[in-house]
């Protein structure tokens, strides 16, 4: 199975989604190991960095199955 132009755009796309989803769960962390930082149980880190990573892997499925007729 070829891919073509277009799915590898898309391919690209998804990597560049899922990239930016691992980036958001970046940081966080204390400089005393001794004190607890609530930061890391953020929104950004627990909500929205994993919804991202997930619609990158979907993107990449679509682009695996999709036939693309260029």
């Amino acid at each position: 199975m070829p891919i073509t132009l277009r799915g590898l755009k898309l391919l690209l796309v998804g990597l560049i989604v899922m990239v930016s989803g691992y980036i958001l769960m970046t940081g966080g962390g204390s400089d005393n190991p001794e004190v607890f930082n609530y930061a890391m149980f953020d929104f950004r880190r627990m909500v929205a960095a994993p919804i991202v990573i997930i619609l990158g892997i979907v993107i990449e499925i679509v682009a695996i199955m999709k036939v693309f007729k260029d």
